[in-house]
């Protein structure tokens, strides 16, 4: 049954409405015994409790299970500080953090043991403007691999002859050796270059005629 809180809303459309009347005043299922789903929902002896709101709104966030520390700068989740008002001189404390998927903006922090504490926003938070842009950027680049995906999966299909009679597959699309070499060397510099690592190794110091400040010049020994 529908409990008569749980029914659309006057703003919904007027055949909902109508229905769920219809539903829980007049629809007779065989299962409650000719009754209907208002009358079986009043003979029911079992009692309700109402939960406070208060008590409900976590069971609709997400939780780690892990402990964090309160800093200067806020606390730190995913990479990212989220930081409020209310943080103010409580640095060091522990806190857990709860929050609704994909709601990535703002966090609920609660003490260990789960008592609600306040609201926490991303700090540094980029403006309007530069959203924007970087939806647009990453459109183009959406629209470019898709691109050099549909280039890639033509490139990568094989096609063969066709034979009227048992004989060696005949490959189709010719590539002449040079054509081969520099596209399996363009991938392979590609790949070089994502596992590139360019600070492993620190450069040089500059040499001693070059006018350095004094920070990049080389200690002596």
């Amino acid at each position: 049954m529908q409990h008569p809180a749980s029914w659309p809303s006057r703003s919904s459309p007027p055949r909902v409405l109508e229905w769920a009347r219809w539903w829980n005043t007049e629809h007779r299922p065989a299962s409650l015994a000719g009754r209907t789903p208002i009358e079986a929902w009043n003979a029911d002896p079992t009692p309700l409790s109402e939960v406070a709101e208060r008590a409900l709104w976590g069971l609709m966030l997400e939780d780690d299970g892990r402990l964090r520390k309160l800093t200067s700068h806020g606390v730190r989740w995913r990479g990212r500080d989220y930081i409020a008002e209310w943080m103010a001189g409580q640095a060091g404390r522990s806190v857990r953090i709860r929050h609704m998927p994909h709601h990535n903006h703002e966090i609920e922090v609660c003490d260990p043991t789960g008592r609600h504490l306040g609201t926490a926003h991303l700090a540094d938070a980029a403006t309007p403007e530069q959203l924007d842009a970087l939806r647009r950027t990453r459109t183009t680049r959406a629209r470019r691999l898709r691109d050099e995906a549909k280039k890639a999966e033509a490139l990568r299909r094989q096609r063969y002859a066709p034979a009227t009679s048992p004989t060696p597959p005949q490959r189709l699309g010719a590539v002449t050796a040079t054509e081969a070499a520099q596209e399996l060397d363009a991938a392979a510099h590609h790949d070089m270059a994502t596992l590139a690592l360019p600070d492993l190794i620190p450069p040089a110091p500059p040499p001693a005629d070059w006018n350095t400040p004094a920070s990049l010049r080389p200690t002596p020994p």
